[in-house]
């Protein structure tokens, strides 16, 4: 029954629309089961029917007229119950309803299986046979796998009906795409979608007789590349913050880092012509980065193919396609990538929609940099289809709206006219502390990883850097890198930030995101050997570390130490062992260091629960939001069958949150809070009211949370907190907060797609 069941799924994926897709379907489960009659009902739920849509053994005229509320009849049954009903004598079910029009009567044995897509039923598959008998647990165990399937074929079907409705000018009905992920923000325009060139993973390997003729060639080509990311970057320089153009530096590191470019000569020494050195480089690099659990690391992938095609382009002497980019345009595909975006001059991008791609990739972080509205995730999207028609792209909600009714277009236009108002009346708050109006006051830090974001950093307002991310430098490098050069980039960090302080996160690698020189693998890499449990296995390259941020600290006052994915009190004791280790060690080297502030992550639940034996051991405690999440709700925020479970204001992620910031100010700890609540309004307000210390954030949210704090007053903040900790889902939650927003005056931090 599997090849039968690979052969109807096969088929019906390629249908046109879901009439088509449910015709294949009667026929050939029919015939696959040998059963008297298969038919089909699809759900209309404007109505709360299921509509008979197809048939192979009831009366055709039948097909389009029958209706049946959810609940009514055995199909009504199936469908409001979403579960098989599997009956041997329909007739004498008190839940049937016989309909004359179907010509049913002869029939006794029947089953109906629910067709569900996201919780949401599609539809009922049905199959009936003469004979008053149940079907087989085999036959309806096929059955129920069968429609799991189709239920996806119909929605794609359905979406395709509907792509074909949109080109009826008599047919105003917007067709809405979910993402996942997203850049806030507002746009409507005209949709361009872009493909990618010769792709680089199908370039051959081909031998060469002049290996240093080709080196030549690649080096040429890593030069010009190096000038057009200067061109790029001065081009960018009065549209973003230094931090943002951060992007291109990353990639002019990458560019310059001896992973990729040493690693492509080694081939092509070896005997390999450049493209094909390149190709063999720059996916290996690019693998490894995929397997990487951090989000942030893991888009690096995307990144490093990005520039490998870039430089793919240079070698076989293509020049970019001269496209035409219209005043207002949505730029869409299967992955923009960071080239792609940089093509559209900056004036005329509005949008950005992407089939594959998250919120942490660079073409996101460009975007927000450039306030370009941007949805990640769209697996519905055919973007083949849809060039030049009108999108409008809603970053608030993850949803693109294709080709958008009149009344919504204008709904779209005002909105983005107020959202620019509010941006251009922020600006004075750059300069201004982020304090309540009875005087409550937070400190607003950045969360950063590249020398270029702490330059912006310096510069925007905030009052420190609340995570540095140090292994982004050991990323970019084909070796561990030794103490000194290690000393010499944690120096210039807090040189730059002085006197504002700076917390240096150790090396959080291991298990799903290895060092592409210390290559791990392992069968549930998100419970595996990551953060501090691969630092403390490896003593060596602990201290190395702990070494060169306490020298980089020895001239400077603001070095913090944090160590990541603590799990046990075992663990913190084994890291301050090491760092008090490599203090005395300095000491006897005639190194004058000074033990700096020493701060935990709170990511992993036990340490939450651990906090009051933990905190009395440290100085501080930063709460990662984003893996602490991910491990409360058992949710992988990137993965698209399960991203809307994720939720930060789950009322167990905010009671546990709570209960970290409680029991460390009891202790006379500060804490704050470095994962992505931290720049979102509504979470950050509830923060704020648990009384955290400091929020580390994406320097473009910076503006937006401290014109919030500085909006309302902390006594009405812990009221409202006081209410929702007795919620018990995280939607009224969010209306609560959403509606004290709303009521200060802060609607506009706030944005409800239609």
């Amino acid at each position: 029954m599997l090849d039968t069941l690979r052969r109807i799924v096969q088929d019906i994926s390629s249908a046109r629309d879901p009439s088509e897709a449910c015709n294949l379907i009667v026929a050939e489960v029919k015939a696959a089961l040998h059963t008297d009659v298969c038919s089909v009902y699809l759900s209309d739920y404007p109505h709360g029917e299921i509509v008979l849509m197809a048939t192979d053994g009831l009366r055709p005229s039948a097909v389009g007229k029958v209706r049946l509320k959810f609940g009514q009849g055995l199909t009504g049954l199936a469908a409001s119950r979403a579960e098989p009903i599997n009956v041997e004598d329909a007739p004498a079910h008190s839940a049937f309803r016989y309909i004359a029009a179907t010509g049913e009567s002869p029939f006794h044995g029947y089953i109906g299986v629910p067709m569900i897509h996201r919780r949401r039923v599609l539809g009922v598959l049905v199959a009936q046979q003469r004979e008053q008998s149940k079907y087989d647990t085999d036959t309806e165990s096929f059955l129920v796998t069968l429609a799991a399937q189709l239920a996806g074929c119909i929605n794609q079907a359905e979406i395709r009906q509907a792509l074909e409705r949109l080109s009826d000018d008599t047919i105003l009905v917007p067709l809405f795409l979910e993402g996942v992920a997203s850049a806030p923000g507002l746009g409507l325009g005209e949709a361009v979608v872009v493909f990618p060139s010769t792709a680089l993973a199908q370039v051959p390997d081909k031998d060469i007789e002049d290996p240093e003729a080709e080196a030549i060639n690649f080096r040429q080509a890593v030069t010009l590349e190096l000038a057009e990311l200067q061109r790029l970057s001065e081009r960018m320089r009065l549209l973003l913050s230094a931090g943002d153009r951060a992007l291109l530096d990353a990639y002019a590191l990458l560019l310059g880092s001896d992973s990729l470019v040493n690693g492509t000569l080694e081939r092509i020494y070896a005997g390999n012509w450049a493209p094909g050195a390149l190709r063999a480089t720059v996916l290996e690099y690019a693998d490894i980065f995929t397997e990487m659990d951090d989000p942030y690391l893991k888009e690096r992938s995307a990144d490093i193919l990005d520039l490998g095609q870039r430089l793919l382009n240079r070698l076989q002497l293509e020049k970019a396609v001269n496209r035409q980019y219209p005043k207002n345009t949505i730029l869409m595909g299967e992955e923009v990538s960071v080239s792609q975006l940089l093509d559209v001059p900056p004036e005329n991008l509005k949008g950005v929609v992407s089939v594959r791609g998250t919120g942490t990739s660079h073409v996101a972080l460009l975007a927000r940099g450039l306030a370009v509205p941007a949805v990640f995730g769209v697996s519905n999207l055919p973007p083949g289809r849809l060039n030049g028609r009108e999108v409008a792209v809603d970053g608030y909600t993850m949803r693109a709206c294709i080709q958008p009714s009149l009344a919504l277009r204008q709904e779209y236009l005002k909105l983005i006219a107020q959202e620019a108002e509010q941006s251009r009346g922020l600006q004075h708050l750059r300069e201004l502390p982020a304090v309540t109006i009875d005087g409550h006051q937070l400190k607003m830090h950045a969360n950063s990883g590249l020398f270029a974001d702490i330059a912006a950093a310096r510069n925007s307002g905030v009052e420190g850097v609340g995570l540095y991310r140090s292994e982004l430098h050991f990323f970019l490098r084909d070796r561990f890198p030794g103490e000194e050069e290690q000393a010499i980039i944690y120096t210039r960090v807090l040189r730059i930030m002085e006197p504002y302080p700076v917390v240096l996160r150790t090396l959080d690698v291991g298990g799903d995101k290895p060092l592409p020189y210390f290559p791990i693998s392992e069968q549930n890499p998100f419970l595996g050997w990551r953060g501090i449990r691969i630092s403390l296995d490896q003593p060596d390259l602990f201290k190395a570390q702990l070494r060169a941020m306490l020298r980089a600290g020895s001239d400077y006052s603001n070095l913090s130490i944090l160590f990541p994915m603590i799990s046990s009190v075992g663990e913190l004791d084994d890291a301050l062992d090491l760092l008090r280790c490599a203090h005395s060690e300095l000491l006897e080297d005639g190194i004058p260091v000074k033990m700096p502030r020493v701060g935990i992550m709170i990511e992993v639940p036990s340490a939450a629960y651990q906090i009051d034996t933990l905190i009395r051991r440290v100085d501080f405690a930063s709460i990662g939001t984003n893996d602490l999440t991910q491990y409360l709700l058992a949710v992988d925020r990137n993965n698209d069958r399960v991203a809307k479970l994720y939720d930060p204001l789950h009322p167990a992620v905010l009671a546990v949150i709570r209960h970290v910031v409680d029991r460390a100010k009891a202790a006379g700890r500060p804490v704050g809070i470095c994962g992505e609540m931290a720049g979102d309004p509504t979470s950050a307000l509830l923060l704020l009211a648990m009384g955290v210390d400091s929020l580390s954030m994406n320097l473009g949210s910076v503006l937006k949370i401290k014109w919030m704090i500085r909006s309302i007053t902390y006594t009405a903040a812990r009221e409202l907190l006081a209410k929702v900790m007795a919620f018990e889902n995280a939607t009224a939650i969010r209306e609560s907060a959403s509606a004290f927003l709303d009521q200060h005056g802060l609607s506009g931090l706030l944005r409800v797609g239609k």
